[in-house]
């Protein structure tokens, strides 16, 4: 076993650990970046076949470096990999693949001291980049002996994979949906049970919903606090980009429900919540929509008027005489994809900067313990943080409070 000393380690080479690396190096400060899988190893191993960014190639890029394809479209899950490695390359970060901390702990000599296969490595600071999505969550509601196949969303891949019959998929956020409607237009029967969400629109008099977000404000909003919930957002850049709409995608084919509450002997119970879930997403929408046409006004900015973008689909049986109970055999349904989110694993993690329910404690990253940071979270200085551009500027942020330590 060897043992190494660097002044600042950071651990995760995904789009966090690369942004925060670069700025590490430009403020003079020695790091190396540990990464136990490959650079951008979840885009990967770790989503469907035929994943696609939310956000046009245009917006959600690192600023020095534009992604090789068409700015409007978007980018691919390989295509947003190819492009972390291609920055970290051009950057030269000092990435070492394949090692994983499995302990990392804050010793009497006043350094971090973190355990890995390869040995023990000692550090000044410690930056953990390890993201939000790290432990794929699965409710305990439907018993593994019913015989079906019950996975995560992070293990499907495509249609073919899946044995046939039926498919019921939980969670409609983006995951969620853009899984069901693939499996719609393969000709699987698709069941969606979703529940509370916010529904943007895809385009807006002219531009993406991602430049409205901006144009707005929105994207710098900061979190009350560490560790607000994530909400649920229903949008999508598969087939080009399309603004999801429930009622639009019920109309093909897709059979909705409110949310999974409980399962006994096969029949699921399912909750009297979704007219109450698709009006609110509805609300959302139109609220949206008059924010920016009153921008426009505001502006006086040159914008073609879009009626198109508040047009209401008929609403289809399944919303006027909802389903409240799912017999899972009786329907021919053999798989149960679960996008029902992730939580945090640190278990690696033995230094007080948890709070008791498992969660990142931090301010802005910076945690209670001299030295030790977090980079890569959802709202950890503002609501775009969880995007690449987001990563850079937080990355920047914490660089500078690590350089200030001298």
């Amino acid at each position: 076993m060897t043992a190494e000393h660097v002044d600042t380690l950071v651990i995760g080479a995904g789009q966090a650990g690369i942004a925060t690396s670069v700025h590490l190096g430009r403020k003079g400060v020695p790091h190396l970046v540990l990464e136990r899988h490959q650079i951008a190893h979840r885009w990967r191993a770790e989503r469907w076949d035929s994943l696609v960014a939310n956000g046009p190639a245009w917006h959600d890029r690192f600023p020095e470096m534009e992604f090789a394809t068409d700015p409007d479209a978007f980018p691919g899950k390989e295509d947003v990999a190819d492009y972390l490695r291609a920055f970290a390359r051009s950057n030269r970060c000092p990435i070492r693949e394949g090692v994983e901390v499995t302990r990392l702990t804050h010793g009497p000599d006043g350094l971090f001291h973190a355990t890995t296969p390869a040995g023990t490595i000692t550090a000044r600071n410690v930056i953990s980049a390890t993201g939000s999505f790290q432990k794929p969550m699965i409710p305990p509601l439907v018993p593994d002996d019913l015989g079906l196949m019950q996975i995560h969303s992070t293990h499907y891949r495509n249609p073919a994979q899946l044995p046939p019959g039926g498919v019921l998929v939980v969670g409609g956020g983006s995951s969620g949906t853009q899984i069901a409607d693939e499996l719609n237009r393969a000709g699987r029967p698709t069941w969606l049970s979703l529940g509370p969400h916010d529904r943007p629109p895809r385009r807006y008099r002219g531009k993406d919903f991602v430049w409205w977000l901006g144009a707005l404000g929105k994207w710098d909003l900061e979190a009350p606090s560490p560790g607000t919930e994530h909400v649920t957002i229903a949008v999508s850049g598969a087939y080009g980009g399309q603004t999801i709409d429930f009622r639009r995608l019920a109309g093909e084919g897709l059979r909705l429900l409110g949310r999974t509450s409980a399962c006994q002997n096969g029949i699921l119970t399912i909750a009297d919540d979704l007219l109450t879930n698709i009006a609110n997403g509805d609300r959302y929408l139109a609220s949206l929509l008059d924010e920016c046409d009153a921008h426009v006004r505001a502006h006086g900015l040159d914008l073609p008027e879009d009626p198109e973008a508040r047009r209401t689909y008929p609403d289809p049986p399944c919303l006027t005489d909802p389903t409240r109970s799912l017999d899972l055999k009786a329907e021919g349904i053999g798989t149960i994809i679960w996008a029902t989110g992730f939580a945090y694993d640190y278990g690696w993690l033995d230094l007080p900067v948890l709070t008791p329910e498992g969660r990142p404690d931090h301010s802005r990253g910076v945690t209670r313990v001299p030295g030790f940071y977090f980079v890569g979270l959802p709202w950890l200085t503002r609501r775009g943080s969880s995007f690449i551009w987001g990563c850079w500027k937080d990355g920047e942020h914490i660089a500078t409070q690590v350089a200030a330590r001298g």
